[in-house]
C-alpha cells in the first residue's frame, strides 16, 4: 500500500519506521529533512510539500505537536487538502481538538475524502516498539479497512465511535493520568513529611486495593457502569463513610503537617456531599452519581469483565 507520513518527530519517526518495516511504500515530510534521513535510508521517498506527500498516498498520516500545527498541515498552502483525492483516506495521529477535527471532517467529507482520528499512547519507546494503544474516531466501516495498517505500529487499536471519539478518549485517558499523578504527588508528600518511609508507602500502595486494581479502572464495569450500587462485600465492597472517614483523617493530616492538599479537598467534598444524601452505607462507587447528575450525564454500559475481583484487605 502507498502510505504518506507528515511529522516524523520524536513519535512520528517510530510509527512511520514500523510502517516501512511492515512492507509499505512510504512517502515522508517534515520541517526537517535530516529527521527523515534514517527512513530514507531504508527506502522511504521524500516529498517536499504535504500536498505532494498526499498525492502520492491512498493513506496519508499526520504526526504533529498539536492542533494549530495539524490544521496549518491540512488547510494551509501546498496542504494535505490539496493533495487529497476522492475516496483517499487520511489519518490524523496528534493528540488533538475533537472540535477541530470534526469541522476538518466536514471539510474533507465534503470533497469526497475520508478521516479518521487516531490519536496514540505509549511513547516514544512505544513508538519504535510497536506497542501503542491508538484509540480511533470515524466511519467504521474506513476503519476496519485500514485496522490491518494500524496494526502495523499499534498493538492495542480500539475503535471509540464517530469522528472526533478518538481524540476525547485520548483527552480522558491523559486528564485520568495527570489527576492520578498530582494524586500520588499529595499523598506521597504528605506521607513523607508525616514520617513514613517513602519505600514503604510504594510497596504499601501498589499492594494494596489501588495498586491491584490500577485504581478502580478495570472494574468499572460492575462497579459503576452496571448501575448496581447496593453493598456487596464479595464484590469488593467500600462503604462511602468509611472512605469519607479516611479522606477526612488524610486531609487533616495535611493540615497538622501544612502539606496542600487541593485535590483530596475536593475529594473530601464529593464525599461530604454524598454522605448528607444519606449514601455513607453505600459503596464509594456511588458517589460518581454526584457528577452524573452535574454533567447531565448516566454513564451506564454492559461490559464484560471476567472473572476479575479486587480483594479490599485491611
Amino acid at each position: 500500500m502507498d502510505i504518506g507520513f507528515i511529522g516524523v518527530g520524536n513519535m512520528g519517526f517510530g510509527m512511520a519506521n514500523n510502517i516501512l518495516k511492515a512492507g509499505h511504500k512510504l512517502v515522508v515530510n517534515d520541517l526537517r529533512r535530516d529527521a527523515a534521513s534514517p527512513l530514507l535510508e531504508e527506502g522511504a521517498t521524500w516529498a517536499d510539500t504535504a500536498q505532494e506527500v498526499a498525492a502520492q498516498s491512498e493513506v496519508t498520516f499526520t504526526s504533529l505537536p498539536g492542533p494549530p500545527e495539524m490544521e496549518a498541515v491540512v488547510m494551509g498552502d501546498k496542504g494535505v487538502l490539496a493533495g487529497l483525492s476522492p475516496g483517499d483516506v487520511y489519518i490524523d495521529l496528534s493528540t488533538n481538538s475533537p472540535t477541530l477535527v470534526r469541522r476538518l471532517h466536514g471539510v474533507l467529507q465534503e470533497k469526497g475524502i475520508h478521516m479518521l482520528d487516531a490519536p496514540v499512547s505509549g511513547g516514544v519507546i512505544g513508538a519504535r516498539t510497536g506497542l501503542l494503544a491508538i484509540m480511533v474516531g470515524g466511519d467504521e466501516a474506513i476503519y476496519q479497512r485500514v485496522k490491518p495498517l494500524l496494526d502495523d505500529f499499534g498493538d492495542n487499536v480500539v475503535y471509540c465511535g464517530a469522528i472526533g471519539a478518538g481524540s476525547v478518549c485520548k483527552l480522558v485517558h491523559n486528564c485520568i493520568s495527570a489527576i492520578t499523578s498530582q494524586a500520588i504527588a499529595e499523598l506521597f508528600t504528605l506521607g513523607a513529611k508525616a514520617g513514613a518511609d517513602i519505600k514503604a508507602m510504594w510497596e504499601t500502595t501498589r499492594r494494596g486495593a489501588f495498586g491491584r486494581g490500577a485504581g478502580g479502572i478495570h472494574r468499572l464495569p460492575e462497579t459503576w457502569f452496571s448501575g448496581d450500587f447496593e453493598p456487596d462485600w464479595a464484590k469488593g465492597f467500600f462503604a462511602t463513610g468509611l472512605m469519607r472517614k479516611d479522606v477526612g483523617l488524610a486531609t487533616q493530616l495535611a493540615r497538622e503537617f501544612d502539606v496542600p492538599m487541593a485535590l483530596a479537598t475536593l475529594a473530601e467534598q464529593e464525599l461530604i456531599e454524598a454522605m448528607n444524601r444519606g449514601w455513607g452505607g453505600d459503596p464509594t462507587s456511588k458517589v460518581r452519581l454526584l457528577q452524573e447528575e452535574r454533567a447531565g450525564v448516566e454513564l451506564r454500559a454492559d461490559i464484560p469483565c471476567g472473572n476479575t475481583r479486587l480483594v479490599i484487605e485491611d
